[in-house]
């Protein structure tokens, strides 16, 4: 068994959310076109001779006990498979925090993956799903990747065909926003426009980029945007700047632009770091 074991945590971007209903569970029905970008946390696992979690970073700004969606997914394997060895988790934090990138349940994902391999396990891919599950809506699909439609509260995954290579600029203005606050003020029956998962999905199979730039839509714009007027403020400059379709991911509050020709990437980046700090022009992860 391998001593040390490494895993890169993408974040994702939502390319659509919508949301159909709210359920008697109290979680919302939703269906949403999720994939990823060449944003990544990393973690490195070592193994503990004592039956102890350890975490640590070099961002100071994220808890490091059960709070960490890391910790969290640590202990559920270890509780589920009755495993008596401790781990030593160090996690090189890149995604920003409540930012609608999912970093968390990405992280979450990386340690299931890398627990299996550090220990052993061989647990298969649709156990690990599962754990994801009960750990967080956004878990599942941080564990398998790729492009896929999600439905239920996000756990029921449909894998897609990836979109086409495009530069992804991300703009997250500095406040943080609750996922849980948004869904909360979120009434789906007042939802007027629908954007639709089958139409993302064509164009995405056709590898049509200006048909997938068409068809981006977030239903929870309708909330986070008039709550932060930041977040508007960001999609106004970067369409302003020249992205080719632009969004808000997840809840917020950061916005994301697609944008083909990297000659541009230069103009938008730096017009939108007069607005924010945390500005990354990275790939799609096709």
């Amino acid at each position: 068994m391998p001593v040390k074991v490494y895993e890169k945590a993408p974040a994702k971007i939502n390319l659509m959310l919508d949301v159909l209903r709210k359920r008697e569970d109290g979680y919302h029905e939703v269906e949403m076109v999720m994939t990823m970008v060449d944003l990544a946390d990393r973690l490195e696992m070592e193994e503990l001779p004592r039956d102890t979690i350890i975490i640590s970073s070099q961002a100071g700004y994220i808890p490091l006990d059960e709070k960490n969606l890391a910790f969290q997914a640590a202990k559920l394997i270890k509780e589920r498979y009755q495993v008596k060895q401790g781990v030593y988790i160090h996690l090189d934090k890149k995604i920003p925090v409540a930012a609608g990138l999912a970093g968390g349940s990405s992280d979450a994902a990386a340690t299931l993956r890398g627990l299996n391999r550090l220990w052993g396990l061989d647990i298969p891919n649709e156990e690990l799903l599962a754990l994801g599950a009960e750990l967080g809506s956004d878990v599942p699909f941080c564990v398998t990747g790729g492009t896929a439609i999600a439905t239920g509260r996000g756990e029921k995954l449909e894998h897609i065909m990836n979109p086409p290579q495009c530069w992804v600029v991300l703009a997250k203005p500095p406040i943080n926003v609750s996922t849980a606050d948004v869904y909360g003020r979120l009434r789906a029956s007042e939802i007027m426009v629908h954007p639709s998962a089958a139409a993302m999905k064509q164009a995405i199979e056709a590898q049509s980029f200006p048909d997938i730039c068409g068809r981006l839509g977030n239903v929870l714009e309708d909330v986070t945007l008039p709550l932060y007027p930041e977040v508007q403020q960001l999609k106004d400059a970067m369409i302003r700047l020249g992205a080719d379709g632009v969004l808000m991911s997840g809840s917020g509050p950061t916005v994301f632009g697609l944008v083909s020709k990297e000659s541009k990437i230069a103009r938008i980046y730096n017009g939108l770091r007069g607005f924010c700090k945390e500005v990354y022009a990275v790939r799609m992860l096709t």
